[in-house]
């Protein structure tokens, strides 16, 4: 079955602040040399897609780093670039990351002029001294009056990100977080639990232990209320930390869970086309100086055997609610979920956290607690 790309996710890596719990590729702004970057963004742009030609895309995500640390003209370049160059759908979806402090009016034009339509804020929370504590800059209210304004200038499908399991963090402070959240015009919920990774503040401190972190049951419980209170307030988990209104589901991270190819731009960017994974150089003078020689950034390939590609589609299918589709899997592969996984599937039903319907294998929901525990289960298992 010939799968074509449908999807896009451009790295935007400067930062007007590093958070404590960071580790993506990003820089500071000063001294950056941001106009380069986006030039060179550009040429990848129209280098890939002469190379890996698609009739169009369905989505495209620009991230960070911090999207909106670029200046409105420097937005204005890109997203007229893209236009250009990238073949959109008419519906595409078309988002863009930022932080709550640090996007203006003129910036919010310029992306509603180009097309974007999707924004997703970073939020973390709505408790100003976790906020202090994490490393963020911006306060709960400064977030409450940007997500507003947004939705004046005519923005109706926003994302917010929270974190929970956050140091000293409390079930009160989680239930305020929510609380705040269904009383403004947001339409789809990412919610993550901090994972403590290498080359951060916060793994500095956890190694001198000096950083209180919930326990793993403060942190279950966490996660069972955000699911409850998610469902009661008509928002359905989609995917393990995701959860949209009706209609609101993120097309661009649905390519992700369903194994899909996407392309993918810029310094530290990965993309997954025909088979084969790529990474580009993350260093931004370096991803620069590759793009100025006429060459593609890439630093690692990698092509992916179809037990890897199987593995994958499991680990990543069963994080979504709806679970790996049996028919699928076979239409992909030419074999069934039970023909690769039958010992690795019978093992988690008997430990009740996967079921399985006609149509799909599915996690239960103490599985959806115990997610990693499944996924690895799948690993080296299919050759």
């Amino acid at each position: 079955m010939k799968r074509v790309i449908q999807a896009a996710y451009i790295h935007i890596p400067f930062c007007t602040h590093i958070c404590h719990y960071c580790d993506f590729n990003k820089v500071f702004l000063h001294q950056q040399p941001v106009d380069a970057y986006i030039e060179a963004l550009i040429i990848e742009m129209e280098r890939t897609f002469e190379r890996f030609p698609t009739s169009q895309l369905q989505t495209v995500f620009i991230g960070g780093g911090t999207p909106t640390s670029l200046t409105a003209k420097q937005l204005d370049r890109l997203l007229s670039a893209i236009h250009r160059t990238v073949p959109l759908a008419s519906n595409v979806e078309f988002t863009v990351e930022a932080n709550p402090d640090g996007v203006s009016d003129e910036q919010l034009y310029v992306l509603k002029q180009w097309g974007v339509n999707r924004l997703s804020f970073g939020v973390q929370t709505f408790d100003n001294e976790l906020l202090r504590h994490i490393g963020r800059t911006h306060t709960k209210e400064t977030a409450i009056e940007t997500i507003e304004r947004a939705n004046e200038l005519g923005f109706h499908n926003i994302n917010i990100d929270l974190m929970y399991g956050l140091p000293t963090q409390t079930i009160d402070q989680l239930k305020e977080t929510l609380h705040i959240t269904f009383s403004l015009p947001i339409q789809h919920v990412s919610a993550y639990s901090l994972i403590i990774e290498p080359k951060t503040v916060f793994y500095n401190l956890m190694k001198k232990q000096a950083l209180r972190l919930p326990s793993q049951e403060e942190e279950a419980q966490m996660y069972e209320i955000i699911m409850e209170q998610m469902e009661q307030r008509g928002y359905k988990q989609y995917e393990l930390s995701n959860y949209a209104q009706n209609g609101f589901n993120s097309r661009h991270n649905m390519t992700y869970w369903n194994n899909e190819y996407y392309y993918g731009f810029g310094a530290g960017a990965h993309s997954y086309m025909n088979g084969v994974r790529y990474v580009n150089a993350g260093p931004i003078k370096k991803y620069i100086q590759l793009i100025e020689r006429g060459q593609f950034p890439y630093i690692n390939t990698h092509v992916v055997s179809k037990e890897e590609q199987m593995e994958e589609h499991m680990f990543l299918g069963l994080r979504k609610s709806e679970g790996v589709n049996k028919d699928e899997f076979f239409r992909r592969y030419g074999k069934t979920v039970h023909d690769v996984f039958d010992e690795a599937v019978a093992l988690q039903k008997r430990n009740g956290l996967l079921e399985e319907t006609e149509e799909a294998i599915v996690l239960t929901h103490r599985g959806k607690l115990l997610g990693n525990e499944v996924f690895q289960s799948f690993l080296g298992v299919s050759s």
